[in-house]
C-alpha cells in the first residue's frame, strides 16, 4: 500500500510544498508547489511573522489539496542556520573504581553533552541553557589514560575521557513552526533539520568518514554542513546567497527585481540574455558579458562561502564540496569556489535529484538542485518522528522535545540537573611522605546517584513515556581512606648478618614524624613516614644496640713533636667479608662483619710502627766472650720524663722524640758493657788488641771484631 507524505520547506523567500508517495523503500514525487512570501516574514531561518508565514502555508496547502485531497499532517524542517553545534570533552577519575559499565559511560557522555549545552548558552548569552533542545550528539572518541580506545565498557585505569559533538536547536524555532502550522490547521507529523535532510539523501553514512562540505544556497542565506570521521561535525550560515546575484544583475542592467531574477535563470541555460530595462529598452547581451559585469558579486558570494567553510573546517579545505539549492545554479560559482578553496575543479559539483537513490518524479516535474532539500525534508522527517511529552522530574513538570528515543538521561538534561554533580564527592585525599616521596592516598569514592522511574530503580538509558515520574537523589559523599602504614609498604625488608661470629636479623625500622611506630598504625594526613634498613655498618650496630663496639674502632692518634700522627697498626678495625671496612661502609645480606678492638702499644712498638730505630747494636768478642755493644739513637719523652721501651703509650698521648746521629762504636765503648778485673800479677800495664792487632781506646770497632785487653805481668822475684 502506498503511503502519502506531505512536506513543507519553509524558507526565507518562499514556501515549497511537496507530495511524496512511499512504497517499501521507494519514494515517488507526485507534486511540488512553490509560493513566495509577499513580505519579509522570515529572517535567517526564524519565523518573525507567524501570521504572514501561516497565510502562505495555507495557500500552498489549499492548492495541493485540490489535486491530492485533504492534508492534515505535515513534515517540516528547522533551518540549519538556527542550529548550534559544540564540541566538548569530559574526563573522570576511575582509579580504584570497578570496571566501567554502560551506565557509567552513558553518564560520562551526557555530562559532556551538558557541558556542550552550557558552552552554547555562554556563547549566546541572551538565551538560558534551558532554551535549547539537544537534537543529537555523536561520540568522537573515547580515551583511557590518554590513549584512544574503541570502547570503555569493562575497562579499568586511572582516568576515562569522552569527546562528543552535540547539536542544539533554540526552542523558539520549533515553537514558532508549531504555531504557524497550527494556524494553517496542520499538525506537525515530523520534524528534521534542513542540513541533515540534505545530507541524509546525498551523503549516506558510509560517506561521512570523508571530509565533505554540503552547501545549500537559497535566496537569502547559504547553509553549510560539514562531515568528517563518520558524523556531521559542523553547521554554518552566511547571509549571502542567490538574491545577492539577482541584485547585482538588477543594478548592472537596470531591471526591477523580478525581471533580474528571470535574467539570472537565463544565465544558467542560455548563451544570450534578453531583457527589458526600467526605461523600456529591450537589450540582448552575451551570457559571458553579463557574468563579467556581475563578477564582483559572484566573487563576494564565493568568498563568503569559502571563508565560512574554512572557518568551520579548522582553516583547511575539505576533500570535496557539494552544492544544492536554487542558488547553486549561479554561473561560474563552482569554479570560483574551487579556486578559493584550492581544490581541483572536479571536487566542487552541483548535486540534483538524480543523486538521490530510490527516487522518481512525475514526468510533469522538472529536476533541479533546488528540490534536493524539500525532498530530503520529506524523507528524513518521515524517518525521524517527533516526540512531545511531559515528564515529572523531582516533582517538577518538564516538557520534552526530541527526535529520538527519549531516556531518563534526556529528561535530566532538559530539567537542567547537573549530571556531573549527581555522583557523591570522593572523600578527602591524604598526602603522605614515604621515604621522601610524596604519596597521594585518594579518599573513598562517592556513591552513584539514586534514580527511580515510577518508583522503580532505573538507569540513565531507560526509556521514558509521557506522564512518567523520575526521582533522582545525589549519591552519598565518600570518606577519607583508612590506611595502615603496612598498606603503603609492599614488604618490610630485612638482612641477616654475622657480627663477631654471631648471627643477627636486621629488620627495617618504620618511623612516623621522627617516632618509631608499628606497621599497623593508621596513616594520617601529612605524615612523614620513613621505612628503611640501616645503610651502613654503624647504623646496623646502633639498631642492634652494639654501638659500644665502635668505641674500640676509634683511630689511634698521638702527637709527636707538635705533629699529629694516626697509626693504623694500633687502631681498632672493622672487617667485612675479610676486607677492611669503615663504620660508614655499606653492608649486604649475608655479610660477615668483625669488629676488632684497638691494642695499646709500648714505646718499642711505636718506634717500629713509625719506622724509627731506638738503638744501634753490634756483636763483638771481648777476651773470648761474645757481647753486644748498643747505644741509644732515639728517646721518647712524656711530660718531661724519659720513657723506656716497655712503657705503654695511650691514644692521644703527647710525646717528644729526640733522635741522635748514628756514630761508629769505639773500643772504649766495650767497657760500658763489661767489667775489667786487673790480674794481681799485672804491673798495671796493658795492650788493646783488635783482631790481634794493637789498637787504641778511640779506635772504631766493627761487628764481629775480636777484642782483647792483654795485661803485662810483673817479673817473678826469687
Amino acid at each position: 500500500m502506498q503511503e502519502k507524505i506531505f512536506a513543507l520547506d519553509i524558507g526565507t523567500r518562499s514556501v515549497v510544498g511537496i507530495i511524496l508517495e512511499k512504497q517499501d523503500q521507494h519514494f515517488h514525487v507526485k507534486d511540488i508547489l512553490t509560493k513566495e512570501h509577499t513580505e519579509r516574514a522570515m529572517l535567517d531561518g526564524q519565523i518573525h511573522d507567524v501570521v504572514a508565514v501561516s497565510k502562505v502555508i495555507q495557500e500552498v496547502k489549499a492548492r495541493l489539496e485540490e489535486k491530492h485531497g485533504p492534508l492534515h499532517r505535515v513534515c517540516v524542517a528547522a533551518a540549519g542556520r538556527a542550529l548550534k553545534t559544540e564540541r566538548a570533552s569530559i574526563t573522570t577519575d576511575i582509579k580504584g573504581k570497578p570496571m566501567m559499565s554502560r551506565e557509567d559511560i552513558l553518564h560520562l557522555e551526557l555530562s559532556a553533552v551538558q557541558q556542550a549545552q552550557a558552552l552554547v548558552a555562554d556563547k549566546n548569552a541572551a538565551h538560558a541553557l534551558s532554551h535549547y533542545y539537544c537534537v543529537g550528539y555523536s561520540v568522537l572518541y573515547y580515551r583511557l589514560d590518554g590513549e584512544e580506545i574503541g570502547n570503555l565498557i569493562d575497562q579499568s585505569g586511572d582516568e576515562a575521557t569522552v569527546e562528543i559533538i552535540a547539536t542544539f536547536l533554540p526552542k523558539v524555532v520549533v515553537e514558532s513552526l508549531v504555531a504557524a502550522l497550527k494556524r494553517a490547521d496542520l499538525e506537525m507529523q515530523a520534524l528534521t533539520l534542513e542540513p541533515i535532510a540534505a545530507i541524509n539523501v546525498l551523503i549516506p553514512q558510509s560517506m561521512r568518514r570523508l571530509n565533505v562540505a554540503l552547501v545549500d544556497i537559497g535566496a537569502g542565506t547559504s547553509d553549510i554542513a560539514l562531515t568528517d570521521s563518520g558524523t556531521v561535525v559542523a553547521y554554518g550560515m552566511v547571509p549571502v546567497a542567490g538574491d545577492e546575484i539577482t541584485e547585482a544583475i538588477s543594478d548592472q542592467l537596470l531591471l526591477d527585481f523580478p525581471l533580474a531574477e528571470q535574467a539570472k535563470r537565463q544565465l544558467s541555460d542560455q548563451e544570450e540574455v534578453t531583457v527589458t530595462d526600467i526605461l523600456g529598452f529591450e537589450t540582448s547581451l552575451p551570457k559571458q558579458e553579463v557574468i563579467e559585469q556581475i563578477s564582483p558579486a559572484l566573487d563576494r558570494l564565493a568568498g563568503a562561502i569559502s571563508t565560512e567553510i574554512l572557518s568551520l573546517n579548522s582553516d583547511k579545505p575539505p576533500k570535496a564540496v557539494m552544492l544544492v539549492g536554487g542558488g547553486s545554479l549561479t554561473p561560474e560559482l563552482p569554479a570560483l569556489l574551487a579556486d578559493k578553496l584550492d581544490l581541483p575543479i572536479n571536487r566542487v559539483g552541483i548535486r540534483g535529484l538524480d543523486a538521490i537513490q530510490n527516487l522518481s518524479l512525475d514526468d510533469s516535474l522538472t529536476k533541479g538542485p533546488e528540490l534536493v532539500t524539500p525532498i530530503g525534508i520529506a524523507i528524513a522527517a518521515h524517518q525521524n518522528p517527533i516526540k512531545y511529552m511531559s515528564v515529572i522530574v523531582n516533582g517538577q513538570a518538564v516538557r520534552l522535545f526530541d527526535m529520538k528515543r527519549m531516556t531518563v538521561g534526556d529528561c535530566l538534561l532538559t530539567a537542567g540537573i547537573k549530571l556531573n554533580k549527581l555522583y557523591g564527592k570522593p572523600g578527602m585525599a591524604m598526602m603522605v611522605s614515604l621515604n621522601g616521596q610524596i604519596v597521594t592516598i585518594p579518599g573513598v569514592h562517592g556513591k552513584k546517584p539514586s534514580l527511580l522511574l515510577n518508583g522503580v530503580e532505573a538507569s540513565l538509558d531507560d526509556e521514558v513515556k509521557n506522564g512518567d515520574e523520575i526521582t533522582v537523589e545525589k549519591g552519598m559523599d565518600g570518606s577519607s581512606s583508612s590506611v595502615r602504614v603496612f598498606d603503603l609498604i609492599d614488604h618490610v625488608p630485612k638482612k641477616v648478618v654475622t657480627i663477631n661470629g654471631k648471627k643477627y636479623t636486621i629488620k627495617a625500622q618504620t618511623m612516623r614524624n621522627g617516632s618509631v611506630i608499628s606497621g599497623d598504625d593508621l596513616v594520617k594526613d601529612r605524615d612523614e613516614i620513613i621505612c628503611r634498613l640501616p645503610q651502613t655498618i654503624k647504623e646496623a650496630l646502633s639498631l642492634l644496640s652494639l654501638e659500644h663496639l665502635l668505641v674500640h674502632v676509634q683511630p689511634f692518634v698521638i702527637r709527636i713533636n707538635e705533629n699529629d700522627k694516626q697509626i693504623s697498626d694500633f687502631s681498632g678495625k672493622i672487617e667485612r667479608n675479610g676486607r677492611q671496612a669503615q663504620p660508614g661502609s655499606p653492608f649486604e645480606d649475608g655479610d660477615e662483619i668483625n669488629v676488632m678492638t684497638a691494642s695499646i702499644p709500648n714505646v718499642a712498638d711505636l718506634a717500629n710502627a713509625i719506622n724509627v730505630q731506638m738503638n744501634h747494636s753490634i756483636p763483638v768478642t771481648f777476651n773470648g766472650d761474645r757481647i753486644i755493644l748498643s747505644k741509644s739513637l732515639t728517646e721518647f719523652h712524656h711530660d718531661g720524663e724519659l720513657l723506656t721501651e716497655e712503657d705503654l703509650i695511650k691514644n692521644g698521648a703527647v710525646l717528644k722524640c729526640v733522635q741522635r746521629k748514628r756514630e761508629p762504636f769505639l773500643f772504649q765503648d766495650v767497657f760500658r758493657f763489661v767489667e775489667i778485673d786487673m790480674p794481681n800479677t799485672s804491673n798495671g800495664r796493658f795492650s788493646l788488641l783488635n783482631n790481634n792487632q794493637e789498637t787504641g781506646f778511640d779506635q772504631p770497632v766493627s761487628a764481629g771484631d775480636e777484642l782483647k785487653i792483654v795485661w803485662t805481668t810483673m817479673p817473678h822475684r826469687s
